[in-house]
């Protein structure tokens, strides 16, 4: 090359390093245009289903060294073989590993799951915790690697939205961008976890920003698509669940024992979630009764599930082995009433004692077994206008899981992907509406949403009920230097009779004390010490807080129909 060639080149190279840089800056500076947000959301997506093969690989490979198995889809067949200590020594041990982990690695010891991605989505502009997140996926992937029993996909969404959060932050994302990354990679996620990129794509509509909003659903789409291609890449196309037909529905006839299998299915899934948070409960209560280490909680958990093992080893692990031979048919009618009752309680000890994990793998299991139960029974007592009991397996799945993740849609369409079948949609859908009505007026509408609602964050009921919780008496309040500031000498009286909010407070706080005072402003003072004198740091007018509140408001509903 010619000393004018390299000018030329290092001139050219030059022009295209400053015309990337200035783009980066403006993308920080104004936000990515809609064809660079399809872009990224690609990214995001091809980024989100690599996490997902990895964390399944990484799954699969910890399992096969820890209990000594070629094929660990097999696992529950080979550990019946293993001696016993083995059973009982490894999630011990895994559990003792997790606790050490969340212990350094989070401010409170909890697990981050889905929950806490609907939070985000809701509360925080699309933000998750970055540090916490990345702690609880290494939990999340030892757990189940050891003898854990709960699933791989809530981590994997987890896991996808803090990817997600730290592009968001990469590009300074306002709230309604950094929601729809969130959406996407959550989209990307359950799609590469599943081959699934219809419910994938409506699973982060429905579930997390819980808006079918148009502006979202093409990056959606693009990412979950990203996904699905990930994990086709490395499996094909085969779907997770490989069956015969299950059975052609005796139309009419049988309709009435599927809307049945959906009360039922319903009340089995309300069963699961309240069995998790009464386990928390008294895990809580155990805990501080005997003074236990926290890190100590998830290695008392692995011991539990370790002696449950010795007897039955279906619960260790995500559990696709029994959830297929359920939906096969292979599974007696007493085994699948035991089984599922056993998997209740395993997973109950799992999440409860803040082992790692999720509870869609444990959803369908849980529903399969209840399904094929419930259609062995069925069947057996009207065999003349009953199909095949493996068609109940499937619907109950389906309802089970529905009313645990309150997503009614993405789950139908998910037992779809998941076997290829789509001849058993309506038996599918009357036992999915009959369990999600009937499930979400038992709890708070979800299992995530339940779990929110326990730790005071309301949002089952909807954006009126949590808005006011994004407010800060502080960022509203007037100064003592404004305009029309409230007077001084009012203020300090108004403290003296113990009307006043702290500047910490968010709005949901001071509300329900403007409504019992009936006063127009709450002093907001600062409370520096226990015996210290608050410090006036201005006051909180009704008329501005119901302003802010309007506004987010506004702001809520023209994003969802945006």
């Amino acid at each position: 090359m010619s000393a004018k060639d390299r000018s030329a080149f290092a001139e050219q190279f030059s022009i295209v390093t400053a015309t990337l840089r200035d783009g980066w800056h403006i993308l920080r500076r104004r936000g990515p245009s809609q064809i660079q947000f399809w872009f990224i959301a690609l990214a995001v997506g091809i980024a989100a289903g690599f996490a997902a093969l990895f964390f399944r690989k990484g799954i699969f490979a910890l399992q096969a060294a820890l209990y000594r198995t070629d094929d660990p889809n097999l696992l529950h067949s080979h550990v019946a073989t293993l001696p016993w200590w083995m059973i009982v020594l490894i999630p011990v041990c895994g559990g003792l590993i997790v606790g050490g982990i969340l212990h350094w690695f989070t401010a409170d010891g909890r697990l981050r799951n889905v929950s806490d991605v609907i939070e985000g989505a809701a509360l925080h502009g699309g933000r998750v915790e970055t540090k916490a997140g990345f702690a609880s996926a290494l939990v999340s992937l030892i757990t189940l690697s050891s003898g854990g029993s709960s699933g791989r996909e809530g981590p994997v969404v987890h896991l996808a939205g803090v990817m997600a959060s730290w592009v968001s932050e990469r590009i300074d994302a306002d709230g309604i961008t950094g929601r729809d990354l969130l959406g996407c990679a959550v989209a990307a996620a359950v799609s590469a976890s599943f081959n699934a990129p219809i419910a994938g794509a409506l699973f982060a509509l429905e579930v997390v920003l819980r808006h079918f909003a148009v502006h979202a659903f093409a990056p959606i789409v693009i990412a979950a698509v990203a996904g699905t291609v990930i994990n086709r890449l490395e499996f094909g196309g085969l779907t997770e669940f490989v069956l015969n037909t299950p059975g052609q529905l005796q139309f009419y006839v049988e309709l009435p024992a599927f809307l049945i299998l959906g009360l039922v299915s319903g009340l089995i899934a309300v069963v699961l979630m309240r069995s998790i948070f009464l386990a928390e409960d008294v895990g809580n209560h155990i805990q501080k009764t005997l003074r236990m280490p926290r890190w100590m909680r998830p290695g008392l958990a692995g011991l539990l599930l370790g002696l449950i093992a010795l007897a039955f080893p279906h619960i260790i692990g995500v559990g696709y082995e029994t959830t297929l031979r359920a939906l096969k048919g292979e599974v007696p009618l007493t085994e699948a009433i035991l089984f599922t009752a056993v998997k209740v309680v395993a997973v109950a000890i799992t999440l409860a004692g803040h082992m790692g994990g999720g509870v869609f793998s444990p959803s369908l299991m849980v529903g399969a077994l209840a399904g094929l139960a419930f259609g062995l029974i069925a069947t057996g007592v009207l065999p003349d206008v009953s199909g095949t009991a493996t068609l109940y397996a499937f619907a109950g799945m389906g309802a089970v899981t529905a009313a645990v993740l309150g997503a009614p849609i993405s789950t139908t369409l998910i037992v779809f992907e998941l076997t290829g079948d789509w001849q058993i949609g309506i038996a599918v859908m009357v036992s999915v509406s009959m369990s999600t009505a009937l499930s979400s007026r038992l709890v708070d509408r979800s299992f995530f949403l339940t779990a929110l609602e326990r730790r005071g964050k309301h949002l089952a009921a909807g954006p009126q009920a949590y808005l006011l919780a994004m407010f800060r008496a502080g960022a509203v309040m007037r100064k003592p230097d404004h305009a029309r500031a409230a007077d001084a000498e009012r203020c300090w009286q108004m403290i003296g009779e113990g009307l006043y909010v702290d500047v910490n407070a968010t709005l949901e706080a001071a509300m329900p004390v403007f409504d019992r005072a009936g006063v127009t402003f709450l002093p907001v003072v600062s409370l520096t010490g226990e015996n210290s004198a608050p410090e006036l740091r201005g006051a909180l007018f009704h008329v501005d807080a119901l302003k802010a509140y309007n506004r987010a408001l506004a702001a809520t509903a023209a994003e969802e129909h945006s």
